[in-house]
């Protein structure tokens, strides 16, 4: 995929020709499409003046420049690993959840950091509470090029977030974004894998957006979007904050989702791939949420993206508690070929999504669970316990205790990634530093626009 409207704002800012923007412009085309070099040129002379035009450092208004500018932390996603789920995007992501906080509080906020979110319905003819459970989910960037189970990865990963927090979804919305010379079929399949999901877990696809990345500015077959669902749960959220010291951590089986069908097809491993299609997880939320044990549970969650490692700090960091984790116990639980292809590419399976239920409960009713999922064949079992230590714990066998510590980006999982690193950059404090300035920045924007709305819409009345 070519992004020609940012290529062409970077030329600018090199200082290139126009005559070598229009050269590059023109190769950019010929490499993805079919036409002729002069139908070529007549494009890039087109976006070339759009990018000239729509260049806001001319602009004289200061409202205008303030509306229409950003306040840059000259730090890229990249640099600061928003997206790989490690030290690095959680940073980002509590910005960006105190950014959301508006005077109107939900029952379950982003700055939770919780798998949903959440607000209350008051119904006064009804005992019970109503609690309305959100959730939108992006889907697996390198599955790009293998839409079917693209959808039908992220459709089961945004229903799975609900489930978690004691819902029954009760409707899929569906948002894709293709890049100009996607074939139309890849739309199809990409709805064909949500609708599997959709089918299987009987919650109807209720409405959608189907849209095309950057419109005639990107060329290439990229697609990329989300899906989001919700659901209901009533009486009592099972979240993260209700944990308490003593709860025993349950643990059922994982094969992994979009992370390890990545994992296996980038690795030549395609074999592996299978091993992800099932809807266990969704089977074992059900029969959790039908038992009647389900009001003594305190929490669930998914070891998701950022795997155990990075899942249990977030955790902690919420319920503001520590916890013991068995290793081996945990390993035990992982999907024997799905572990065997981590190994073999040198992946820490600690850090990487497992789509595996973590379940927080008193010991009375820890063993009935356990018996329960077995029973529907869902393996589970014991692999740990909530205690004061605000840490994250792990007894690896025949070794004491070790702090575990999440990563700067989850474990590497393809290549790329393992070229690329997670180390943490040398100049994190001043990267952060900069990135809170710019969220800072950003939240005085909203102030002095709402305001300007505000008052606009006054001297209307």
């Amino acid at each position: 995929m070519s992004d020609l409207e940012g290529l062409t704002r970077r030329l600018l800012i090199q200082n290139k020709s126009e005559e070598e923007i229009l050269k590059r412009l023109v190769q950019e085309y010929i490499d993805f499409k079919d036409i002729s070099e002069e139908l070529a040129y007549r494009f890039a002379e087109a976006i070339l003046a759009e990018c000239k035009e729509s260049d806001i450092s001319h602009v004289t208004e200061p409202f205008i420049r303030d509306l229409l500018g950003i306040n840059k932390a000259n730090v890229t996603v990249g640099k600061q690993g928003v997206g790989c789920r490690g030290v690095g995007d959680f940073f980002v992501h509590k910005l960006i959840a105190n950014l959301s906080e508006t005077k109107k509080q939900p029952f379950l906020s982003p700055t939770s950091l919780d798998d949903a979110g959440a607000v209350k319905l008051g119904d006064l003819e009804r005992k019970d509470e109503i609690i309305i459970v959100s959730k939108m989910e992006g889907i697996h960037s390198r599955l790009s090029d293998f839409p079917f189970i693209c959808g039908f990865h992220v459709t089961r990963a945004c229903l799975r977030d609900l489930y978690v927090k004691g819902a029954e979804p009760f409707s899929i919305m569906v948002d894709v974004h293709l890049a100009d010379d996607a074939d139309v079929g890849k739309l199809f399949d990409f709805i064909a894998g949500v609708s599997t999901v959709a089918e299987l877990s009987g919650v109807p696809i209720t409405a959608g957006s189907t849209l095309r990345i950057g419109g005639d500015m990107v060329i290439g077959n990229r697609l990329v979007g989300g899906i989001s669902a919700v659901g209901i749960a009533r009486n009592q959220l099972l979240a993260r904050r209700n944990i308490q010291v003593g709860d025993k951590i349950l643990m059922t089986e994982g094969a992994g989702g979009g992370t390890i069908t990545t994992t296996a097809i980038y690795s030549g491993n395609h074999n592996v791939v299978t091993e992800t299609m099932n809807i266990k997880f969704l089977e074992a939320c059900k029969t959790i949420l039908n038992s009647n044990y389900i009001n003594e549970i305190h929490a669930m969650c998914d070891v998701t993206n950022g795997g155990l490692r990075g899942d249990l700090y977030e955790i902690n960091y919420e319920a503001k508690a520590g916890v013991t984790i068995y290793e081996k116990n945990v390993r035990n639980l992982v999907n024997p070929k799905v572990l065997e292809l981590l190994e073999k590419q040198g992946v820490d399976y600690l850090g990487v999504s497992l789509d595996a239920l973590l379940i927080y409960c008193p010991e009375s009713v820890s063993e009935q669970i356990i018996n329960d999922l077995t029973a529907q064949n869902i393996s589970c079992s014991e692999i740990g316990y909530v205690d004061d230590s605000n840490q994250v714990n792990m007894v690896f066998e025949g070794e004491e205790k070790k702090l575990i510590l999440p990563q700067f980006r989850e474990s590497a999982y393809t290549r790329i990634k393992q070229e690329i690193g997670n180390g943490t950059p040398e100049m994190i404090q001043e990267m952060e530093m900069k990135i809170e300035k710019a969220a800072s920045e950003a939240l005085k924007k909203k102030e002095r626009i709402t305001e300007y709305i505000k008052n606009k819409s006054l001297k209307i009345e």
